[in-house]
């Protein structure tokens, strides 16, 4: 199970008005998502980058039966509430939280905001997909009441197929998510600059790099 290791950067909580939850991919790190805040309009953001227990928030694909990759999966949903009520007990409301991750932080940001769908600051999906070896619907519920919410992948990417993308994206569309999919031919698994173009002028427009 997950211990809970939240790395802070960015602005104090206290001062800052918004805040963004960073999610790392497997094999990576709370600071090595950090990282990523260089490249994004988000000084006056505090920042937090949840770390998993040995580099990894689930064993096997996303792909996988739920079942197959519990109790990990269901610790890190858990952390993931854990951490947003950390922010909002800090002042921050819903809407002024974003959240980003990146592969199987892409695919856990995704299955937590449409587990718990509300008007959030903005949500950012660098490759990933909801989870499962299918798309378990009674699982999510709510209304992201116009959140933006940004869903990038390569076509083919070797660890996301291309189909989920899009069934994913209608989902959160269908919860009145404002959703952009980019899909690139060939990318690779990996962030594109086009991918931080579009996150920069789409999810964080009101903010200043």
């Amino acid at each position: 199970m997950h211990t809970k290791q939240v790395i802070r950067a960015g602005k104090q909580t206290g001062e800052a008005t918004k805040a963004l939850i960073m999610i790392h991919g497997r094999g990576g790190s709370a600071e090595d998502i950090l990282g990523l805040a260089d490249y994004l309009p988000v000084k006056d953001f505090a920042l937090f980058a949840p770390q998993a227990t040995n580099n990894t928030w689930y064993p096997y694909s996303f792909l996988a039966a739920p079942k197959d990759n519990e109790p990990w999966l269901s610790s890190a949903l858990a952390l993931l509430k854990e951490v947003v009520a950390d922010v909002e007990a800090t002042g921050i409301k819903k809407e002024e939280i974003y959240f980003l991750g990146f592969s199987q932080g892409a695919c856990l940001t995704l299955e937590f905001i449409t587990r718990h769908a509300n008007r959030y600051g903005g949500a950012v999906a660098f490759t990933g997909g909801l989870i499962g070896d299918k798309i378990y619907d009674q699982n999510y519920t709510g209304d992201f009441a116009g959140t933006p919410v940004f869903i990038g992948t390569s076509d083919p990417d070797p660890h996301v197929p291309v189909e989920r993308v899009h069934a994913s994206a209608e989902i959160l569309a269908g919860m009145h998510a404002q959703v952009t999919k980019k899909i690139y031919k060939n990318m690779g698994h990996t962030i594109s600059q086009d991918e931080i173009d579009q996150v920069r002028e789409l999810i964080f427009h009101n903010s200043k790099l």
